[in-house]
């Protein structure tokens, strides 16, 4: 009989679990890009960040997704350590309207609205409507998977070991948040262990108090997956988590020190319940347990959200380091939207971001090129880190330079941005065909390609001309003169000869049995995003005597 119970109760977990799958990647797909750019612009107040915390939570269906999503951001530099802090702060409020909305257990719409997840999800064509049916099966399935895995709970009370243990033990209110914890860990969602809790709990499997613990430790939890998922980052998302861990155990200090004061006001804003009820009472232990995890999460932000600021200026003493590569950070430095309405001062600001654009595409370009005399991963790790922040200044700038031209401008200030907006472009478009190049020499060595030595000495000589003519446009790209541009026709001349050669010779090596057919690929390649490189320098140059009037 307990055998029977035990795979009902896991048969009622993987229920929960498929179910609480679905219904994430559902609201995600439905999220869509908007999850990406509501994120992308965040506001500067702690409660805009906290909000947005909230619904990245919500919309991800767990804090342990929007964690990992928003450490991803923080390397890239899309936001700062204060709105980092903020929208982690808010995550736990949209874990638990998911907590909130799993303790309902609302079983009997379980099989009504699986069959309607299911006609929407296999019958409809419209890609939303799909979406709302996957979302709409997997919450059935979570209702279903909690009953399922309740009812399996009952009949293992009575063998259950070790939880019934007194409230006068503090090492096992430690062992119970450990155990949330681990459980948050191991589900990759808070809200699943929430939700396992309480069914643990309501079908009398684990005592009310113990499932009460369980569920603050479940925040640690969501901190080791962030923790994890910040190793091989920037020292930004480390300092992130590790303020954010140090808030979190605060927060559950002061739980432990005065658990009868926070119990009695979970009792007091659930709806029926008295202090004086049994908090196992049947119905009772859900909204407790939800309740508990609702009141934690908003005495958080409430406790933590207004010393925000202290809290990122002690970043620095609680873990220090600097930086390494700082100056590729991709938030813009200069430009500042305060003074849109000053022109002169945004062109300013304009070129000095221009500048700080085109010193990331060279020195990128440099690491390309020291990559065919000496291969290393963590410098292949630096270049990609530099086209992500190509990407993020192009956009910026480009939105900059959007909201400039709607201002009433001089005739050679408008004139200028025409200029200024292609440049821009084609600072990325380099950056682009640089990550190309990396690309073709990765799958050189993942796939062992030799390339002889007379090759290898081509494509180093072509590589060492057009960094020439790189640094000759990047290097004062709004002060072009007619000398300037002499040279670069005279470097561009010189690098299609080279070319010519090359593919001579190339065509001659395969003629000759001296060349691979995969060499031969993965060499064209090269070459050709070696020329595409070339001549982006050369229309930047181009480009820069129309800078010149802005």
């Amino acid at each position: 009989m307990s055998y029977a119970s035990l795979w009902e109760a896991l048969g009622g977990l993987g229920l929960f679990i498929l179910g609480m799958k679905s219904m994430s990647e559902g609201l995600q797909r439905l999220a869509g890009e908007g999850i990406r750019r509501f994120l992308e612009r965040l506001a500067s107040t702690r409660l805009s960040s906290a909000f947005v915390g909230s619904c990245l939570s919500a919309s991800l269906q767990s804090s342990s997704a929007a964690a990992i999503l928003l450490v991803g951001f923080v390397n890239a530099g899309l936001v700062s350590l204060y709105q980092a802090l903020g929208v982690m702060l808010g995550t736990g409020i949209g874990t638990t309207l998911a907590v909130q909305f799993i303790a309902f257990k609302v079983s009997i719409a379980s099989q009504p609205l699986i069959f309607v997840g299911a006609i929407l999800k296999f019958f409809c064509r419209r890609r939303r409507w799909v979406y709302a049916g996957e979302m709409l099966l997997g919450a059935g399935l979570v209702f279903l998977g909690l009953h399922t895995m309740e009812m399996g709970f009952v009949p293992l009370t009575e063998r259950a070991i070790g939880f019934g243990i007194g409230d006068s033990h503090f090492p096992w209110r430690i062992a119970a948040l450990l155990l949330g914890a681990l459980f948050a860990f191991m589900l990759q969602s808070g809200s699943a262990a929430v939700g396992i809790v309480i069914a643990m709990t309501g079908s009398g499997l684990v005592k009310y108090d113990y499932g009460f613990h369980m569920v603050i430790g479940e925040v640690l939890g969501t901190t080791a997956i962030a923790a994890i998922a910040t190793i091989s980052g920037t020292l930004a998302a480390k300092r992130m988590v590790v303020i954010y861990f140090l808030i979190n155990i605060a927060a559950i200090i002061l739980v432990l020190l005065f658990p009868q004061s926070f119990q009695n006001l979970v009792h007091y804003i659930t709806p029926g319940v008295s202090d004086t009820a049994a908090p196992a009472a049947a119905g009772a232990a859900a909204r407790l347990l939800a309740n508990s995890h609702t009141l934690f999460s908003v005495l958080s932000i409430v406790l933590f959200l207004p010393p925000l600021g202290f809290f990122v200026r002690s970043a620095k003493v609680i873990l220090p380091g600097r930086e390494k590569g700082l100056e590729f950070e991709a938030n813009c430095k200069f430009i500042d939207d305060r003074v849109i309405n000053t022109p002169s001062l945004a062109m300013l600001q304009l070129r000095n971001e221009l500048r700080r654009m085109s010193d990331i595409a060279a020195s990128m370009y440099d690491d390309v090129v020291e990559q065919f005399f000496r291969f290393d991963a963590k410098r292949t790790l630096r270049i990609n880190k530099k086209e992500e922040a190509l990407d993020v200044l192009q956009r910026e700038i480009s939105g900059f330079l959007a909201k400039l031209s709607r201002q009433p401008l001089s005739t050679e200030m408008a004139l200028g941005i025409p200029a200024f907006l292609s440049t821009v472009n084609t600072l990325e478009h380099m950056g682009d065909q640089s990550e190309v190049i990396i690309k073709c020499l990765i799958k050189k060595k993942e796939n062992k390609v030799i390339f002889s030595s007379t090759a290898l000495a081509e494509l180093k000589n072509l590589a060492v001309r057009i960094g020439d003519l790189v640094h000759l446009a990047l290097g004062s790209p709004e002060d072009v003169t007619e000398t300037i541009l002499a040279d670069a026709r005279a470097l561009k001349d010189e690098i299609d000869r080279l070319q010519e050669v090359m593919h001579a010779n190339h065509v001659q090596r395969l003629t000759d049995g001296k060349c691979t057919v995969m060499a031969g690929v993965v060499f064209s390649d090269i070459i050709a995003a070696f020329d595409k490189v070339a001549e982006y320098a050369f229309s930047i140059i181009k480009l820069g005597r129309g800078n010149e009037n802005a």
